[in-house]
């Protein structure tokens, strides 16, 4: 079903694997593309949980659109451990 605001439908598969990303934490990013056939939002990556940042900004194409989610892990001043998931567009 498309969004009413773009048109654009966005796949299962896409609300899957962001499921799988926030509670199983089984992928460090996940990028998404459009797909003009079929008018949809789809998977384009998953970034392995051991990726780094740089791993994610180097799969991105240099001159096509990207959407992005990234599971941002990092240390306060309190030394606390923190994760943050991090919408790209």
């Amino acid at each position: 079903m498309a969004n009413s605001a773009s048109g654009m439908a966005v796949s299962d598969e896409c609300k899957l694997k962001f499921q799988e990303l926030k509670s199983k934490r089984s992928f460090r990013f996940i990028t998404f593309k459009i797909n003009e056939q079929t008018q949809q939002v789809v998977v384009d990556r998953l970034g392995q949980p051991g990726d780094t940042y740089d791993d994610f900004t180097g799969s991105m194409p240099e001159s096509e659109c990207r959407y992005a989610v990234f599971d941002f892990d990092f240390t306060t001043d309190e030394n606390c451990q923190k994760s943050k998931i991090l919408f790209i567009s």
